[in-house]
């Protein structure tokens, strides 16, 4: 009969493994302990001097109170600005396309049309500003800027029938507007009298821009509020 090989002893790896724990174990303790000797040594500190306490909390409740300062400043000058603003054509004339829906998303705020938000870009599906006015009306804007101004080519109504299909069956709204500062052909403006579509030429731009009124008493035929405000 063949006897099999006596099997091998593995007490090796067993010792090493039993040392590597044992060492973790000596880490462990000893960056316990140093933290201990840290925090030992800050409150001795502290007890020494016990004016440095004193000093941080005051530095500390200093620095928050510049900052909330800070805040309501910034928001009492977001709110004055925005009560306040006033574009000249000149003006609008000279903006980026983007920045022209940024003017227009502010016009909006301004008349207390606080969610207001610029949306334009890619995928925009023909909305650049949307809104909601203060009697409950949603507003969905799309912006043509012309650098020229009255003298760049109108808008027509491919513009018009991009912003139709989308501006009530994707963007849900009540109000669906093309602003541009300069000017509509005449088949884009019979196409939006028949479509229920508003049109923001460069006169009614500029009497809106200039804080006249709000946008909703410059247009004819605007939706009825959805909700009774202080404001009706």
């Amino acid at each position: 009969m063949s006897r099999r090989p006596p099997a091998r002893r593995r007490t090796g790896r067993r010792r090493t493994r039993k040392a590597s724990g044992g060492e973790q174990l000596v880490l462990i303790g000893g960056g316990l302990l140093l933290v201990w000797l840290i925090v030992v040594g800050v409150l001795r500190f502290l007890a020494n001097n016990p004016v440095v306490p004193v000093l941080l909390v005051l530095v500390v409740g200093g620095a928050v109170a510049v900052r909330v300062v800070q805040h309501r400043k910034t928001a009492q000058w977001e709110r004055v600005r925005s009560q306040g603003l006033r574009y000249a054509l000149s003006q609008l004339d000279g903006l980026h396309h983007r920045e022209f829906e940024h003017a227009v998303r502010d016009l909006m705020r301004r008349d207390g049309c606080g969610d207001a938000v610029q949306v334009g870009g890619a995928g925009d599906n023909g909305a650049d500003v949307k809104a909601t006015d203060p009697y409950g009306r949603r507003w969905v804007i799309q912006c043509k800027h012309r650098k020229a101004g009255l003298a760049g080519s109108a808008v027509g109504t491919p513009d018009l029938q991009v912003l139709n299909g989308t501006g009530r069956p994707v963007h849900k709204g009540d109000v669906v507007v093309l602003v541009t500062n300069g000017k509509f052909s005449k088949p884009a403006v019979e196409f939006a009298r028949s479509q229920r579509l508003h049109l923001v030429d460069r006169a009614v731009l500029g009497e809106w821009a200039s804080g006249s009124r709000p946008i909703w008493e410059l247009l004819r035929a605007v939706p009825p509020p959805r909700r009774p405000t202080s404001l009706s």
